[in-house]
């Protein structure tokens, strides 16, 4: 069986650096942290008391008045970007078969915001009754963003959503390009997306000790690769893509922004929430999508990783790309845009993956901001390029995203220049 082609032909982004795609990447590229204060409740007893926060949306922009309280926040972001994607990529809708579209949107923790409010409310009602809001289970589910982006449409296609913690918008996007490659759907919409800045949310992270508690700073706090790192900022948003087998998107003259190549997947089977330290899954993972994708380390220009800004993380996420790329590292690009955005979790791939389709789109790759001292770590190589503080333009033919994710999830995808 010949499988299919996959082109990018949509982008659609709500991140805390810019609530559509165009000053998404042009404040990507200028290296603007979207870290502050947190504003979404009363964090001053918190250890961390900033993230990185979607600032100025406007729900009533995408829905009405009486829809709104239909949808926890993550599936309102994740609507939002759906349909930036669907419009950049500006179908005929009376032509197109929606048997044959598709959505995949992924969530790591879904509608966190929603089960604590009902929650709170029942255990403060004074008579004690058992009343909750009849949304309240279709608002909390992780797979409803899915379900309300393909009722927005009636889109009939393949339809879920997918769970792996950190890497769950990156598999996404893996499952839509094989349900494509395989002639099961001409057109997916892919993303994921979180809006897990509530007091449990940034409480359960605080009690890890996997937040940084830089709270003086917080616009310096996400720093990955640097000495003095000393855990991930919490983001939020939603990213969304629009994949299309290519004769499709030919058939209907598509503007095409970059073709999937390849994707992996893999798992550490080491521990709940540390990177395996010698890095072994993932270095399967990108091995494995280079394998998907038939192509040669040397034949990536830019990576985009994980680099999260926890210590351990960076440092085995390097040991395992020395370990894949060889001497062909020393000629990379490396970045981690989440210096900018934070880490939105369940959207992290999504908005990673839009990240390195407009890189290969316009040969430039975005920096890895906030650095200013080196690392003692052997594993953290000066001598790499982690394109610290500045955007750098350079011939990007194909760039790799990686996300990793708590319970050892690790997930990888290749985009590079469409040819025809």
């Amino acid at each position: 069986m010949e499988l299919k082609r996959v082109v990018v032909t949509g982008l659609g982004a709500v991140t805390p650096i810019g609530n559509n795609v165009a000053d998404y990447w042009s404040n990507l590229l200028a290296g603007v942290s979207g870290a502050g204060p947190i504003t979404h409740f009363d964090a001053s007893k918190f250890k961390t008391q900033f993230a990185c926060e979607v600032k100025n949306f406007d729900p009533l922009k995408y829905f009405e008045k009486k829809e709104v309280r239909k949808y926890d926040l993550y599936a309102q972001y994740a609507i939002a970007a759906a349909k930036e994607s669907v419009e950049d990529a500006a179908f005929d809708m009376e032509k197109i078969d929606h048997d044959r579209v598709g959505v995949i949107f992924a969530a790591g923790i879904g509608g966190l915001n929603t089960l604590e409010q009902e929650v709170a409310s029942y255990y403060t009602a004074e008579d004690g009754l058992p009343r909750f809001n009849p949304f309240f289970i279709p608002k909390m589910i992780g797979d409803i963003a899915a379900g309300h982006i393909s009722m927005l449409y009636g889109f009939r296609g393949p339809n879920f959503g997918t769970v792996s913690a950190c890497a769950s918008s990156t598999n996404a996007i893996g499952v839509a390009f094989d349900l494509i490659r395989l002639g099961k759907a001409d057109v997916m919409i892919a993303g994921g997306a979180e809006a897990a800045i509530t007091a449990a949310g940034v409480g359960g992270f605080n009690s890890m000790h996997a937040l940084s508690t830089r709270n003086e700073s917080p616009e310096t706090a996400s720093r990955p690769f640097s000495k003095s790192r000393d855990g991930f900022v919490m983001g939020e948003g939603s990213g969304s893509l629009i994949l299309e087998e290519l004769d499709h998107a030919l058939a209907r003259g598509a503007k095409i922004y970059a073709e999937i190549a390849g994707t992996g997947a893999s798992a550490d089977a080491y521990h709940m929430t540390a990177s395996h330290p010698e890095g072994l899954g993932a270095i399967l993972v990108m091995n494995s999508a280079l394998k998907d994708a038939a192509m040669k380390p040397e034949e990536i220009d830019y990576v985009n990783v994980h680099g999260t800004s926890t210590p351990v993380g960076d440092a085995s996420e390097v040991k395992a790309i020395k370990n894949v790329f060889g001497d062909n590292a020393y000629k990379l690009n490396i970045s981690s845009t989440k210096s900018m955005t934070g880490h939105l979790l369940g959207a992290t791939g999504a908005i990673e993956a839009i990240a390195c389709v407009l890189s290969v789109k316009n040969d430039i790759v975005p920096p890895t901001i906030n650095h200013a001292e080196g690392d003692e770590d052997p594993d953290i190589d000066d001598k790499l390029n982690f394109t610290f503080n500045k955007a750098q333009n350079r011939v990007v033919r194909a760039a790799l995203s990686n996300t990793f994710g708590f319970g050892g999830h690790n997930s990888s995808i290749i985009v590079k220049k469409f040819a025809k």
